[in-house]
């Protein structure tokens, strides 16, 4: 009994330590796997890590982009401050019916007409108007007025007041904090001489602030409204505008024009004094010389009746 129970206690311990060697094993053969699966996950997550950094940098600059965009002037022309001014010269068959056809015009086009100066009403007559149209209606006007007849002449200028409107608003913001800064101090004044000074300084700074804002809208009547001077004539008108003519005779016949002209003036101031001259010189000129030979006529008569001077007799030697 004790030799059969000694075998089965040497076959339970031979079967335990096989059990835990084997448990061990498995046990071994678990962590390497999961060794190499943390491993595996690890080095596939870096690229995945990677990805999305590289991604964050494309956004960064592509964000980055987007405020440089955003922060860039606009260069488009509906955006820019323009001002628009044409002159024209049109010479039509009838000024009166162009000029109604005109001011039609530009009340369609939501101007008005800023100006209308008129000189005769024969076939030599002229009408300038100053017409105020919308920068948007500017080339649409002009070219119908430059169908009411014969264009003689056309000249159209832009000037580009961006910068200068962008400039003015800047100034107006910072005139504005001035201002309220000007008032806190005045409101805080303890003293009669820093009351009337500050009074005195917010009025200059109100001044300059008001004048900005009256050249801004300036600006904004400028940029918004453009000026067309129409000039309408007739049939008969000659051109105001001359080509400007140089040389010698030229001169020649510009001075000969003074030389005439400053002698028609001459001889008109001496037309005018002539009647005087013969009215008031006449009967003085008369006095003068009654007056005259009067003072000689005492003087002859002494010397004829005075006798001869007597030569004094010389002693015999």
């Amino acid at each position: 009994m004790t030799t059969m129970g000694a075998g089965m206690d040497g076959r339970g311990g031979r079967r335990r330590w096989a059990l835990l060697a084997a448990g061990t094993l498995v046990a071994a053969l678990a962590l390497a796997g999961c060794s190499a699966g943390d491993s595996g996950s690890a080095d596939s997550a870096a690229p995945a890590a990677q990805a999305p950094q590289g991604a964050l940098d494309k956004g960064s600059g592509a964000e980055a982009a987007g405020t440089a965009g955003a922060g860039a002037p606009d260069l488009r022309v509906d955006q820019r401050a323009i001002i628009y001014t044409g002159t024209m010269r049109v010479q039509v068959t009838d000024v009166d019916a162009a000029a109604r056809e005109v001011s039609a015009m530009v009340t369609r086009a939501g101007g008005f007409v800023g100006g209308d100066q008129r000189r005769s009403a024969e076939a030599d007559a002229v009408a300038e108007l100053e017409l105020r149209v919308p920068a948007a209606k500017f080339g649409a006007v002009v070219e119908e007025v430059a169908k009411l007849g014969r264009q003689q002449s056309r000249e159209i200028n832009t000037q580009d007041v961006t910068e200068e409107t962008v400039d003015l608003e800047a100034r107006i913001v910072t005139q504005r904090a001035r201002v309220e800064s000007a008032r806190r101090l005045l409101a805080r004044a303890n003293s009669i001489s820093d009351l009337v000074s500050l009074e005195n300084e917010l009025g200059r700074r109100e001044a300059d602030l008001a004048s900005l804002e009256a050249k801004k809208r300036r600006l904004a009547d400028l940029t918004a409204l453009s000026t067309i001077t129409v000039s309408l004539a007739g049939p008969a008108a000659e051109a105001s505008e001359e080509k400007a003519e140089t040389g010698f005779l030229v001169g020649l016949k510009g001075g000969w024009g003074a030389f005439v002209t400053s002698m028609t003036i001459l001889l008109t101031v001496l037309g005018a004094l002539l009647p005087w001259l013969v009215a008031v010189g006449v009967p003085l000129a008369v006095l003068l010389l009654a007056l005259r030979r009067r003072r000689r006529s005492p003087a002859q008569v002494a010397e004829v009746s005075a006798p001869p001077p007597v030569p004094a007799a010389r002693s015999a030697p």
